[in-house]
């Protein structure tokens, strides 16, 4: 689609999305029209206490096709957002963010864009221990089983095999079909969409890949998925222990780092690009990006986070078809 457009979900009301957005837009060009959805009320108590002015463009769901958009003004999709001024309630919150979600996955389902990007989301909360993070929730909105999480910086990216579990319940989770799924997606994704074969490479579950144990993971179960899908034609290679793979002499022969869990990879890259990196959700009929960062509760109303993430997200997609 030309021109396709990015579509917003502004995500928690209480955080620094709306403060980075208008730091994003106010930086930089963007030749696909931008979609925010938000509380109007809510945007334009931020955009007076940020000092930032612009014209907004009231979209009407009715009549969506009809709008020719640039972004000369901020395009709003309005979600009511009802609060008490004394005090959040969470209840509220959920809803508000639950219709912007469904508003934007009905403008994708009717194929009016297939780029989205949400703000941050205090998992905690809306999630309720449904759903590990937001990638899973959108995952079974739109009815897709098999998705990975990609934190993406041009120099390197990591994907943790399992997301936002507890360390004790990691080890039940690692499978030989779950670690060939996460490869198949890496090498599907960046194929299709970067237009490369990605250098992929695994890390082992254990330190230094050994366990005095009578089993042994890293041998019994990542060794051949691993092998498995070398096989298929795919550049991947491990396992290698954790604690040595990010050494810059070793992480520079890769594109991608296929972690056993979260913290595994996704603590090095932030120590190496801070968040100079987006959060991509591979395996969706279309592209969901978010920035790198949660809600930031504590930095609200200081305006000095950073936006670097957020444009970086809008930047990413505004380059692809």
């Amino acid at each position: 689609m030309k021109n396709n457009p990015i579509i917003l979900v502004a995500g928690e009301p209480n955080s620094v999305f709306l403060e980075i957005f208008f730091k994003a837009i106010k930086q930089k060009k963007y030749k696909s029209p931008l979609i925010l959805i938000c509380c109007e009320k809510l945007l334009k108590s931020e955009m007076k206490k940020n000092n930032f002015k612009r014209k907004l463009n009231i979209l009407n769901l009715d009549n969506f096709r009809n709008y020719k958009l640039n972004n000369k003004a901020i395009n709003l999709i309005n979600v009511n957002y009802l609060t008490n001024k004394k005090r959040q309630n969470i209840n509220l919150v959920n809803r508000y963010i639950t219709s912007s979600f469904d508003i934007a996955l009905k403008l994708i389902k009717n194929k009016y864009s297939s780029k989205l990007i949400n703000g941050p989301i205090n998992k905690k909360t809306f999630l309720n221990k449904k759903f590990p993070g937001i990638t899973e929730y959108i995952a079974h909105k739109h009815k897709v089983k098999e998705v990975a999480m990609l934190i993406f910086n041009k120099k390197l990216s990591v994907c943790p095999l399992t997301t936002h579990l507890p360390i004790k319940l990691v080890a039940k989770k690692i499978t030989r079909k779950l670690i060939e799924e996460k490869i198949q997606i890496i090498h599907n994704f960046f194929k299709k969409k970067l237009k490369y074969k990605p250098k992929i490479a695994v890390t082992g579950m254990n330190p230094h890949c050994e366990s005095n144990l009578n089993f042994n993971e890293d041998e019994k179960i990542v060794s051949i998925a691993i092998n498995s899908q070398k096989k298929k034609g795919i550049y991947v290679k491990g396992p290698y222990p954790a604690d040595t793979i990010f050494l810059k002499k070793n992480r520079d022969k890769f594109n991608v780092i296929l972690g056993m869990y979260h913290d595994q990879v996704i603590t090095p890259i932030k120590t190496l690009f801070e968040f100079d990196a987006i959060n991509i959700t591979m395996g969706l009929p279309f592209l969901r990006i978010t920035p790198d960062h949660g809600p930031n509760q504590k930095m609200v109303g200081k305006n000095i986070s950073n936006p670097v993430s957020l444009i970086n997200a809008i930047k990413f997609l505004d380059k692809i078809d």
